[in-house]
């Protein structure tokens, strides 16, 4: 079983990646053998959609850039939950999660390969209300049209996902109300994951929409 951080700062290695990573650190605190990984998308060229409907034949995108690289890695069995952390930028997502996301169409339209996998947002902003609820249900909402189950906040901490302020000069480590938030959404993401993959018996009724879930 696998879980999936992608970063989405266009700046590696700043408050986004590390908040993120303090996320997926929590992950390894379920006791079972949950692999993590981080995908950066500043190392990755990714443009915005083109909406040409190109995907609607085949599961790849005819943009010449590196997210076709991507879709094995979304789509594949044992990627449980994603996990999708972003700065908060005029009080919403960076332009690379918006093209990120757009991009992602190409799996919804190919058999809805995100469908029942866990998903979990954690937002960085400079200060306590500068968007990061907003940004995070943004992302959920995108979540939500791949028929993904989205994990809240649930905790004091934040109640949408995780929410965290980076100061200029101490970055995140003075925010222990956030930090808080992301352990809790690693922990939630991992777990639910295990729940969901040992406890269910998902019945395809048809290849489009339609299954039926039940837990035992």
């Amino acid at each position: 079983m696998k879980i999936i951080g992608i970063n989405c700062s266009p700046r590696k290695g700043q408050t986004t990646q590390k908040s993120l990573e303090i996320c997926l650190k929590a992950v390894h605190n379920e006791p079972n053998n949950i692999e993590t990984d981080i995908i950066e998308l500043a190392d990755l060229d990714i443009y915005g959609c083109l909406g040409c409907g190109y995907c609607k034949k085949q599961l790849k995108c005819q943009q010449k850039d590196d997210f076709n690289s991507l879709i094995p890695v979304l789509s594949d069995e044992e990627v449980a939950g994603i996990i999708i952390a972003t700065p908060v930028y005029l009080g919403t997502m960076t332009s690379q999660c918006k093209a990120f996301l757009d991009r992602t169409v190409v799996l919804a339209r190919n058999g809805s390969l995100l469908r029942n996998k866990v998903g979990g947002v954690l937002a960085v902003g400079d200060v306590r209300n500068g968007g990061q609820e907003l940004t995070i249900q943004a992302i959920q909402a995108a979540m939500f049209c791949h028929d993904m189950i989205c994990v809240g906040g649930g905790t004091r901490a934040a109640h949408f996902g995780a929410a965290l302020v980076s100061d200029q000069q101490k970055g995140i480590e003075c925010d222990e109300t956030g930090l808080e938030s992301a352990r809790d959404l690693g922990y939630k993401v991992a777990g639910l994951a295990i729940l969901f993959n040992r406890n269910s018996n998902v019945v395809k009724k048809n290849k489009k929409t339609e299954t039926t879930l039940k837990l035992t």
